[in-house]
């Protein structure tokens, strides 16, 4: 069965650039280190909602974009062994200093699929 790391962030739209070079730098070190899937989904369809949403969750901002984002992996035990290894991996280190969006406004959290068909 898979498990599934999802992510919801707000980015910058004068960051998306920068944003789409450091997903794909990262997401082929994830993949390089076993993830099956990484995905990056930019907001096209969602609005404010009345009392939850993805613009409220991360507090957007009228300059931002939200983006919907998973990684996939066989199990959760095989996320932590490719996380551990994604984050020892020396290619990471610059990337995390220069994040062009606002990591305190991230949700994220690990998913067992409920339904798959």
């Amino acid at each position: 069965m898979a498990y599934v790391d999802g992510f919801i962030l707000p980015v910058p739209k004068s960051q998306l650039d920068a944003y789409r070079a450091l997903a794909e730098k990262a997401g082929a070190i994830w993949r390089e280190h076993g993830a099956l899937e990484f995905r990056e989904c930019m907001a096209e369809d969602v609005k404010p909602g009345q009392l939850t949403s993805f613009p409220q969750a991360v507090q957007l901002k009228d300059d931002e974009v939200v983006f919907f984002s998973w990684i996939v992996y066989n199990s959760r035990e095989e996320r932590d062994a490719v996380n551990d290894k994604v984050m020892k991996d020396p290619r990471m280190g610059d990337m995390m200093e220069t994040m062009p969006f606002d990591g305190k406004r991230m949700i994220m959290g690990g998913f067992t699929p409920f339904v798959s068909l």
